[in-house]
């Protein structure tokens, strides 16, 4: 039963995990083709190559016929097997021929070893699995849906797992999505209270008999829906309890999981698709070439053939009739002239790539000393890839900046605080103001990400290091802990803080969370007072529009986060709102009903969300700075100068760069502000301009 006493519907959510017990997955059977059953749950076990010593001849050799070249190679050597019209042995032109397919088999075979090899090194990397009462050290490929594994810090998740606790308070666990997604931040999951709470030995794990009933699997990296019945109860489940195939678990002693998904099941494989036959532009401008030179060529000797001038060749061609004598002239004209087409060219052109991909692993200049990578050619038959680069699209945070975050200003009520050396305070006029801090023994000091700080002022005894899901986030809690307002821990249902020296306690009631279509998290909080209310960090697009009032201080904060913009500076709107405790009440079991829905608790979850996140009122603004990696403007020049468009999708505000030089505007974000630091490009107003940068 949901948590409004109503049945689940189980009609897309068929997928049921048992944990403990290996007899039950082993035994249901899905249908296969041809009226075959198979395994529905299946090992941990990967196999991402392409071939195998039964198939590799006979795959290859089809892969290889699909191109035109040896397809007409073949033909050229039939046609020589007939005497009439033979001009060579047709042996003598099979052995290149036989060459050219054997350069290329091997050039396959080696990519495929190196698959082989891939494959092998992950199925068997180690992991601790729980088999009786103890965790004992097997292999992944031991894994089944329902075991449950121990993993400790910097360990690769092994499969879709259910977070079921950690070492860490109230069971967070951190985790790097680099291998799914790319991002570097970390993002936490947190396992169930009941799980947190019920599970913390060896035996009790022996003994967890929970089900898990959830979606098939799929590919969806981001969502999950389901559901843990455990002792009579009902537990709803979604992505922030899974830890998903292809993460690292950070910062994290240790952690344990249920297997959900093993194998190919898990969402990364699903992502990864089948090993397909990749063919360069060259070899497809090359495909079409010879179709156009062969049509060419039979449309010559279709004109060549019937004239009288060519007379002569029927003294080669006794005994037979004038049809037949254009059919072998024909056809012996098609001999002599399938030298156009060279077979030599492309086994030059074997060679080059096999050669080409060896420089790439040799090149030093492609070298990186600080983590000692070289460089890689995964594929022997792309390198000519390279140099048809026409343009590179890229994202900003993270891969062009240094991801490191610094809490630079805030604008709070129309006032910009940070450095007071920047202007002067301005209240009640039409530009926002700029002013001191209010509480003068706290100075805003330049902050980086993972450095661990204590401020003098807050009387701190011990360092505090914060493990944050974003650097962003860690920029601004060591920004409140630098003025007086330290974080100093948290459970599943409180969050302490030290407010100017006094410690306060607050009572977590919901979290609403971040998504990329919300653009905005908000907490509900109860204050020892008893007052509830609700708190919102998000773009300035979304919080703006969501306000009670618009004032003389929110119009001064829009100009601040213009402002902000202009300076490169990353911006985020904090609002809040008071609720009464009937309000409270009434919203929080509509909430308590929403996430116990199997069917379409997303979508009534952001409902239930975007009422609750209306009617705010605008509290500040914060800027925070995100430097550019070193060399990025000059490699962006170099790839220009090449004539290769660069694309740079952020979600900055938008504005103008032009050149002093020439009266061009080029559409950009503040990715380019370095660029006129340098002297280069001058700002040229704060107006909407494309989301994309440097054309």
């Amino acid at each position: 039963m949901g948590a409004a006493g109503r049945p689940f519907a189980f009609a897309a959510f068929t997928w049921e995990v048992r944990a403990n017990d290996r007899s039950y997955h082993s035994r249901v059977r899905k249908k296969s083709a041809f009226c075959l059953s198979k395994r529905k749950y299946s090992g941990n076990a990967i196999r991402t190559a392409k071939y195998n010593l039964l198939t590799f001849l006979p795959l290859n050799l089809y892969e290889q016929f699909h191109r035109m070249a040896n397809v007409y190679f073949v033909f050229v050597i039939l046609l020589q097997t007939f005497p009439e019209i033979s001009t060579l042995p047709w042996y003598t032109l099979l052995f290149p021929l036989s060459c050219l397919l054997v350069i290329r088999g091997l050039r396959d075979l080696i990519d495929d070893i190196g698959r082989h090899r891939s494959d092998r090194n992950i199925n068997s990397r180690p992991c601790e699995i729980l088999a009786g009462r103890r965790f004992r050290w097997q292999k992944w490929r031991d894994i089944r849906v329902g075991d449950i594994v121990r993993l400790r810090k910097d360990s690769v998740v092994p499969a879709d797992l259910l977070l079921l606790c950690s070492s860490e308070p109230s069971s967070l666990c951190y985790v790097e999505t680099a291998d799914i997604d790319g991002e570097t931040n970390l993002k936490f999951r947190q396992a169930l209270l009941v799980t947190h709470q019920e599970l913390g030995s060896e035996e009790s794990m022996a003994a967890f008999d929970g089900r898990v009933t959830c979606e098939e699997p799929n590919s969806r990296l981001h969502s999950f829906t389901g559901t843990l019945r455990w002792r009579g109860r009902a537990h709803a489940l979604d992505s922030e309890r899974i830890l998903l195939r292809g993460c690292r678990v950070r910062n994290t002693a240790l952690c344990h999981g249920l297997v959900l998904y093993a194998g190919f099941d898990s969402k990364i494989m699903r992502n990864c698709g089948k090993i397909k036959r990749k063919k360069t532009k060259l070899d497809h401008l090359m495909d079409r070439l010879v179709i156009v030179v062969g049509l060419l060529v039979r449309g010559l000797l279709l004109g060549w053939t019937f004239q009288e001038k060519h007379g002569y060749l029927a003294a080669l061609y006794k005994h037979t009739s004038p049809a037949q004598q254009a059919f072998l002239n024909f056809w012996g004209f098609t001999i002599l002239l399938s030298v156009i087409i060279p077979m030599s060219m492309y086994i030059t052109l074997e060679f080059i790539y096999l050669v080409n991909s060896c420089f790439i692993n040799w090149d030093l200049g492609m070298y990186y000393g600080a983590k000692d990578i070289p460089a890689e050619a995964r594929s022997t038959s792309l390198s000519d890839q390279l140099g048809q680069v026409e343009y590179i699209f890229s994202d900003k945070t993270g891969t062009l900046t240094q991801n490191i975050m610094s809490f630079k200003k805030c604008c709070v009520n129309g006032t910009i605080y940070g450095n007071p050396g920047l202007g002067r305070v301005c209240r009640g006029s039409d530009e926002p103001g700029v002013g001191s801090f209010p509480h003068p023994e706290f100075s805003l000091i330049k902050m980086g990400a993972w450095g661990s700080y204590t401020s003098h002022g807050v009387g701190e005894a011990d360092q505090l290091v914060y493990q944050a899901a974003s650097p962003d986030e860690e920029a601004l809690v060591l920004a409140a802990r630098s003025l007086g307002y330290v974080f100093l821990g948290r459970t599943q249902d409180s969050i302490t803080i030290r407010e100017l020296g006094r410690t306060r306690t607050y009572e977590v009631l919901a979290m609403l969370d971040f998504n990329s279509d919300r653009k905005r998290m908000s907490v509900l909080v109860r204050d020892p007072q008893g007052t509830i209310r609700l708190y919102t960090k998000g773009a300035d697009t979304v919080i703006l529009e969501r306000l009670r009032r618009r004032g003389p201080k929110e119009t001064l904060t829009e100009r601040a986060l213009d402002r902000f913009a202009e300076e490169t500076l990353r911006t985020l709107c904090v609002a809040s709102r008071e609720l009464s405790q009937a309000e409270f009440r009434a919203w929080s079991r509509r909430h308590r009903e929403a996430a116990g829905l199997l069917q379409d608790r997303a979508q009534e979850l952001d409902r239930l969300y975007e009422e609750m996140e209306q009617n705010l009122q605008l509290l500040g603004a914060t800027a925070i700075e995100d430097k550019l990696q070193e060399g990025v403007p000059e490699t962006i020049q170099l790839l220009k100068l090449g004539n290769i468009k660069v694309w740079v999708l952020t979600g900055d505000k938008q504005g103008q760069w032009r050149h002093p030089q020439t009266p061009q505007h080029v559409s950009a974000s503040p990715l380019t502000r370095t660029r006129e630091e340098k002297g280069h490009w001058q700002w040229a107003g704060t107006g909407p301009a494309a989301p994309f940068a440097l054309q």
